[in-house]
């Protein structure tokens, strides 16, 4: 009895045995299997650089780098505003007026104030050569007097500015007030611009990597619905040293040269070809590559070591036939994924495939 339960013990630990090690072997094969599964076949390209197309095409809007808000110094109830939106102005031209009976009393007020100071200046000198007076009465009578001259001068200085005129020739873009309405000093009434003296501006907004690329007197072309087919000849004037946090761009100005400038307007939409003198740097992708494309912007997934997808944002040049340029972002990469893309995440195994 006892032999048979020994023989028994004796088979049961090696199919035991067997069947702990079976296990163990299936799960390092399932475990293969799913590491096989997680790494995602894709294909790759090498990156060629290649001078960019030199061409910068973008749009803006047309403008004086000159406009300004006109106010009354001291406010007060606006009389009457003698233009309106639109109106052609010219230099020393009389825009608006406030009432003047406020300041108007003000200089009455200072020029009595003066009176008295002159006739207690002159009684005290009298009685000084009397010495009636002593020396500190007679400085402080003369002290008296100059400051109400400058009270005076003051007052009328303020009321010189109860009228708003024209500082150059140019155009009323808005108006910004009414007739009878009570404005406080320094609220804005009017803006007008240059604009009558050619000085016109089209404004655009690029990309950090066309923003660098450019240099101040690169030249431009700029064409506009208004222009009835007339090209206009430009220049990069200036260049924003920061991005504008409403539209995510860098601004740049280009000023017109002079020519038929006829038709233009503030706020009229323009476009433009700017001519960079310096070259840039580019690779060429195939459409297939790019992920979540915009306007000037999009993702790819790249490798360096042929075994890990890392995805990376990347700035978009022209547009080709079959594929597109690709003119930063790309800095120290060695290969781009070009299929398999839609399956990877940043971080993913992969294994590079002919």
């Amino acid at each position: 009895m006892i032999n048979a339960k020994i023989k028994s013990f004796v088979l049961i630990v090696p199919v035991t045995v067997i069947s702990i090690l079976s296990a163990c072997k299936g799960g390092k094969e399932r475990e293969k299997v799913m590491i096989q599964q997680d790494t995602i076949p894709v294909k790759v390209i090498s990156l060629t650089p290649e001078n960019a197309d030199a061409q910068i095409v973008t749009s803006g809007y047309f403008t004086t780098n000159d406009e300004t808000l006109l106010s009354f110094k001291n406010g007060g109830v606006i009389n009457r505003i003698y233009v309106k939106e639109g109106d052609q102005i010219t230099k020393g031209q009389l825009l608006a007026t406030v009432n003047p009976t406020e300041i108007g009393s003000q200089v009455e007020q200072v020029q009595l104030s003066l009176q008295k100071a002159q006739r207690d200046y002159e009684r005290a000198s009298k009685l000084f050569k009397d010495s009636v007076a002593t020396l500190e009465q007679l400085q402080n009578a003369r002290t008296a007097l100059e400051v109400a001259k400058q009270q005076l001068q003051s007052a009328k200085f303020n009321e010189g500015y109860t009228a708003i005129r024209a500082t150059k020739n140019g155009y009323v873009l808005r108006k910004l007030a009414n007739d009878g309405q009570i404005v406080g000093p320094g609220t804005p009434v009017l803006q007008v611009n240059g604009a009558n003296e050619g000085k016109w501006i089209l404004k655009v907004g690029l990309s950090d990597s066309q923003w660098s690329a450019l240099k101040i007197g690169d030249r431009a072309s700029i064409t506009s619905e208004a222009l009835q087919g007339r090209i206009l000849q430009a220049k990069v004037s200036r260049k924003a040293e920061s991005i504008d946090p409403q539209s995510g761009t860098f601004g740049v100005e280009l000023s017109l040269e002079s020519g038929d400038l006829k038709g233009l307007a503030a706020g009229l939409f323009g476009r433009a070809t700017i001519y960079p003198t310096s070259k840039q740097t580019a690779y060429s992708l195939p459409y297939d590559a790019l992920l979540d494309g915009g306007e000037n912007e999009g993702y790819v997934f790249v490798t360096n070591d042929n075994q890990t997808a890392k995805k990376v944002k990347v700035q978009l040049g022209a547009v080709q036939k079959d594929k597109i340029t690709v003119l930063g972002g790309l800095e120290n990469v060695g290969s781009v994924i070009i299929s398999g893309s839609a399956y990877l995440t940043d971080g993913s195994k992969i294994k590079v495939v002919k």
